[in-house]
């Protein structure tokens, strides 16, 4: 029932979500230029297909793994305000990268191994070294509420070496700010790939644990009576959520809101149930993403405003709004 009820949804989504490839297609630093122009012009089907297909597809696919990592999140921890960087993924990639950035330098001259991985592979290390601290201090996933306090724990804790590292950096100050207010315009096809491989490892998983979801929507405790081994069910959708939100935050840095109004937007129209609002989270998340990139590269053209900063606001008013509503 729930897939019927989201059908008119998807298509909807679908239709604005090619309109928005075709924006992504053809918005330049000079102002619209038709993509399909591209077909006879090849110094501009080198543009499309080098810069501006691969930032789409890749804002497409960061923004379903953070609407992936939304809808976790918020079935894992029964909270309607929980988001993807709740686990200490956020402040772990950016403590690497800080120490990348001021520490690493002479390591990766000397390293061979350090050097190819580079500011990206640091973040996404570092994303999964947060989350995996946080693992550590919670003694595992056995206890929601354990868990939650350990990733507030680990995020302000590595936050505040991230802070202290930078005060040492001017030069990785301006490098970091790029990466906090997030960034689209570097990815390339490579990223696509990576970001697609662990899209197309997560989602499914998720969709298999829909039912361990439901459940601890009911509870605990119902959730055990129906025989769930909840220890090890929530270790796996940590790994889910850990893994989706590295590869995001390692190619676009931290984007704010995506990963939290995406399942707010997406629950209306796909249900309760999660097996469907996995699914839609994640096509609400890219949506909103390639809108904003688009709109990124358009409002002060040839200028750039950074994509977490239109996120943010657009996130912002959408919770205001749903404040209001609630209130009234």
């Amino acid at each position: 029932m729930s897939g019927q009820r989201a059908l008119p949804g998807v298509l909807v989504l679908t239709g604005l979500m090619l309109l928005l490839v075709l924006a992504g297609l053809g918005m330049g630093s000079t102002g619209w230029q038709d993509p399909m122009a591209a077909w006879s012009d090849e110094s501009l089907r080198e543009i499309v297909w080098e810069i501006r297909a691969p930032r789409t597809v890749g804002a497409l696919l960061v923004g379903a793994l953070l609407g992936l990592g939304g809808a976790v999140a918020q079935g894992l921890f029964r909270n309607p305000l929980a988001e993807p960087y709740l686990l200490g993924s956020s402040s772990g990639a950016c403590l690497s990268m800080v120490l990348m950035l001021t520490l690493g330098q002479s390591w990766a001259a000397s390293s061979g191994w350090l050097a190819g991985m580079g500011l990206t592979g640091a973040a996404f290390v570092g994303a999964v070294a947060g989350v995996s601290l946080t693992l550590l201090l919670s003694r595992g996933a056995t206890q929601t509420m354990r868990l939650l306090l350990a990733g507030v724990v680990v995020g302000v804790v590595l936050g505040a070496l991230t802070e202290l590292v930078l005060l040492w950096s001017a030069e990785a100050w301006r490098t970091m700010r790029a990466f906090m207010l997030g960034n689209t315009s570097m990815l390339s096809w490579s990223a696509c790939g990576l970001m697609g491989l662990v899209l197309a490892l997560t989602l499914p998983v998720a969709w298999l644990l829909a039912r361990v979801l439901d459940a601890l929507s009911l509870g605990e405790d119902t959730a055990r009576t129906l025989g769930i081994p909840l220890g090890l069910a929530r270790g796996v959708l940590v790994g889910v959520l850990a893994l989706s939100t590295a590869a995001a935050v390692a190619q676009a840095g931290l984007v704010a809101f995506v990963g939290l109004v995406a399942p707010h937007l997406a629950r209306p129209w796909a249900g309760a149930r999660h097996a469907t609002m996995l699914w839609a989270s994640s096509l609400l998340g890219a949506t909103l993403l390639l809108a904003a990139d688009v709109l990124a590269r358009s409002l002060i053209a040839p200028q750039e405003l950074p994509v977490g900063v239109l996120t943010a606001v657009m996130g912002g008013v959408y919770l205001l709004v749903l404040l209001h509503r609630r209130v009234a």
